[in-house]
């Protein structure tokens, strides 16, 4: 059977009996239905598609989410020790009993699935428009379909610099739970916020960010995915960024059976900053990791770095898929991108596509992918002056890991990522 009419069978089982919400503002409505009807076009992933070459969607397509055990540890809420405000998910539904208020100084927040039903918000310009633009030049149906189906979430506009970090906490309860998440976030001209992400969220979960940066404006995002053993989970995280302003995002995985990460951002004003990274640590046959990012350069002088680091053992896979596209007359653009795998045995695979499109002639672009096994003298260093294997391993493995972690702005927050890393390693020695 020829793939088209694989993709369309998979695609109409996939969406058969879906009922889009009826009770929603005529914007809302026809949000999803374009989404509904652009993901019928291009046909829900498969692995003979280019950029589904290296990971299997097929547990991210099929009927009903499988079955994942929950995952129970003794530590604490990760940035416990944050003065922040938190939203709390449970399955894919605001918990409102655990949240905080949502109201904060510099920010507005409100719930996704209450803005759907107002026929007048800001919203209507945000929701599902930085999807549709990240469709071009390759298809990402399952952020379309996010758009379509997605019942929950919340909307921020920051209007200030925030006196707080938004956390946002995804608990997971439901062993077989299949939650579609949609957030958006807009920062006005000059204000700055921070967004938490923690959590895995749910048995399989399909979360889609979109993100408006005005002029000057600042959006600094830390996320570390749960550490559910068995979870699946597709992201999608979408950015226009204008003139003089920032966007960083990082992302710590560990565990987990299937990831895929991918990061669209548009630098559309000129003197713009983007940087996306990424560190993840693997253990298992059963674990895989895909970051997929495509950065697009459309303006003059601006600055853009992907730094992703993979720490792979027993069998575990990594996959990068990254590119750089300059369009004709982005001048002065400096792209960066690296993506560096350190193998601890000889069973498990990193698998990296690094790209650079380039049409304007005055540029500083580059991008380096390596992989490799610990560096036997340092480790015979470390072992000369008393230290024993498995902490010498650890502390080399954190080190290989902290150019990506410098890529976060608070140092607060890197260092409790760096605790929480340094912790995982060690139980897992």
């Amino acid at each position: 059977m020829a793939l088209p009419q694989i993709k369309a069978d998979q695609t109409e089982e996939r969406l058969a009996g879906l009922s889009l919400p009826s009770d929603e503002a005529g914007w809302a409505q026809a949000a999803r239905k374009d989404a509904l009807a652009r993901t019928r076009a291009m046909g829900l992933p498969h692995r003979r598609d280019e950029y589904w070459k290296f990971t299997d969607p097929a547990s991210l397509v099929q009927v009903g989410a499988p079955e994942a055990a929950l995952f129970h540890n003794d530590e604490g809420p990760l940035f416990d020790d944050v003065d922040r405000i938190k939203l709390v998910f449970v399955d894919g539904v605001f918990d409102a009993a655990q949240s905080t208020d949502l109201t904060g100084e510099g920010v507005e927040v409100e719930r996704l699935a209450d803005v759907l039903r107002t026929d007048i918000h800001w919203a209507k310009d945000l929701y599902g428009v930085l999807e549709t633009r990240g469709q071009d030049p390759v298809a990402r149906p399952l952020a379309s379909l996010n758009t379509a189906i997605a019942n929950d979430g919340v909307v921020i506009r920051v209007t200030g610099k925030a006196a707080k970090p938004i956390n946002m906490i995804y608990q997971h309860g439901d062993a077989t739970s299949d939650v579609a998440l949609h957030n958006l976030v807009k920062v006005e001209a000059g204000a700055e916020v921070t967004l938490l992400e923690t959590g895995p969220a749910a048995a399989r979960l399909s979360k889609v960010l979109e993100v408006e940066v005005a002029e000057g404006g600042a959006f600094h995002h830390v996320r570390a995915q749960g550490r559910d053993h068995e979870r699946r989970a597709v992201t999608h995280c979408f950015a226009r960024i204008a003139a003089e302003s920032t966007f960083k995002s990082f992302t710590l995985t560990v565990n987990g059976r299937l990831t895929r990460n991918e990061c669209v951002l548009e630098i559309t004003g000129d003197d713009a900053t983007a940087h996306v990274a990424g560190a993840c640590v693997g253990d298992g046959e059963d674990f895989h990791h895909d970051d997929t990012v495509f950065v697009t350069h459309d303006a003059v002088n601006c600055e853009s770095r992907q730094v992703f680091k993979k720490v792979l053992r027993n069998g575990a896979v990594g996959v990068f898929q990254g590119k750089i596209l300059v369009k004709e007359g982005a001048q002065k653009t400096d792209g960066y991108q690296i993506s560096q795998s350190l193998l601890l045995d000889g069973d498990s695979q990193f698998l990296a596509k690094p790209e650079l499109e380039i049409y304007a002639d005055d540029v500083a672009c580059s991008h380096g992918s390596t992989s490799g096994a610990i560096d036997e003298e340092a480790l015979f260093y470390l072992r000369s002056r008393g230290v024993d294997e498995k902490t010498a391993t650890n502390l080399l493995t954190l080190a290989f890991l902290a150019e990506a972690l410098e890529e976060i702005a608070d140092e607060a927050l890197a260092d409790a990522l760096r605790d929480r890393l340094e912790g995982w390693l060690t139980r897992r020695s």
